[in-house]
């Protein structure tokens, strides 16, 4: 296991690049501690893959440094680093009985039989592939097959991370939620450094002790699915984490103090604010309510959720979207929304204002 180190990372796919653009990946530094979990999180083409590959030795990095407990690695290949990586398609021998595939990495390395087959057992256990072992690979579902990728990453006592590139892709829905929850049994049980990459918020979420929000190349956010949640740094986290997200609406900022519609709104950040082209409020849903006097709103859609219904409402030419739990009542027609001042924040051009790096 290692703390991994990202020092001024920077990569392009070509040989001469010449402005930001070029770049797959822009800047990043990142620190991530021996042992955790983490998730890399984004939507497609965002750079996860590339970063993931650059951490793994599949890419040399353009600029900057990857070190693992101190050492650069940054043009080691990947046997030098001693990781394991289980990509999205399960990577198996399908000829193989599932017990070969599990000690293929072993005897690869020369391990003595001896210390093969009570490892193999063990994590066999822990997937519940005991009963299996003796199987070939080729008659199992695409559920056990990955758990044999799992498996094969989690075998060798030596790895320093153990990287996952969106392993429940050909994974169907209704066990997805049971591998997610063996992948974090697992890390609870070995305390393995563990790098998950997804576009999947719930994933992520449900994963990861800190998440990695990335968009464009860069690290919007790094922080805990709390962190992420709460105190989002740009509307992006806002947006992309919650279902439905975070409301964004158009203010302006004067003396310390934000305005929408014509009235203050009360927002924890306001005296932060610095002045910006485009300057917005931002509260989630769950923090949206309604009061007998405050902003003035339009009711135009209802949504049933299940557990609650998903009411969206235009107050001055904004969308402002909140959550009614269910059993109580749904306002109609014309109502008024107040915002809890804890959670709403000002964002300057996207940012959190106080908050921008």
């Amino acid at each position: 296991m290692a703390e991994i180190r990202i020092d001024k990372l920077r990569h392009s796919y070509l040989a001469e690049p010449k402005s930001d653009d070029d770049f797959a990946l822009k800047r990043l530094s990142l620190t991530w501690k021996d042992g955790g979990a983490y998730a890399l999180l984004g939507p497609s083409g965002c750079g996860k893959t590339t970063l993931l590959n650059l951490i793994s030795g599949l890419l040399t990095p353009t600029e900057g440094t990857i070190s693992f407990d101190g050492k650069d690695v940054s043009n080691a290949s990947p046997e030098e680093r001693n990781i394991a990586q289980v990509f999205q398609f399960p990577v198996i021998y399908d000829t193989m009985t599932v017990y070969d595939n599990l000690a293929f990495p072993l005897r690869n390395r020369g391990v003595p039989e001896a210390e093969i087959k009570p490892r193999v057992e063990e994590i066999a256990g822990m997937l519940e592939l005991t009963k299996t072992l003796g199987n070939r690979a080729s008659g199992l579902t695409a559920d056990g097959k990955q758990k044999i990728s799992l498996g094969r990453g989690l075998v060798r006592a030596d790895v320093n991370v153990i990287m996952f590139d969106e392993p429940l892709t050909v994974i169907d829905p209704h066990l997805k939620w049971q591998l997610r929850s063996k992948l974090k049994e697992l890390h609870i049980k070995t305390r393995r450094t563990m790098i998950y990459v997804t576009h999947d918020q719930t994933e992520a979420l449900t994963f990861a002790d800190q998440v990695v929000v990335m968009n464009q190349g860069e690290v919007v956010q790094s922080g805990t699915p709390i962190d992420l949640f709460e105190k989002p740094r740009h509307t992006f986290v806002g947006h992309f984490i919650g279902s439905p997200g975070m409301n964004v609406i158009p203010c302006s900022v004067k003396g310390g103090k934000a305005f929408f519609a014509g009235g203050e709104v009360k927002a924890e950040n306001a005296k932060s604010a610095k002045g910006a082209a485009r300057t917005e409020l931002g509260v989630r849903p769950e923090f949206v309510t309604v009061v007998n006097k405050g902003i003035a709103a339009d009711v135009v859609k209802v949504s049933d959720a299940g557990r609650f219904r998903i009411v969206e409402t235009r107050a001055h030419g904004a969308t402002i979207k909140l959550l009614v739990p269910e059993g109580e009542a749904v306002p109609q027609g014309k109502t008024h929304l107040a915002f809890d001042p804890a959670h709403t924040q000002v964002y300057e051009d996207g940012w959190m204002a106080g908050a921008r790096p």
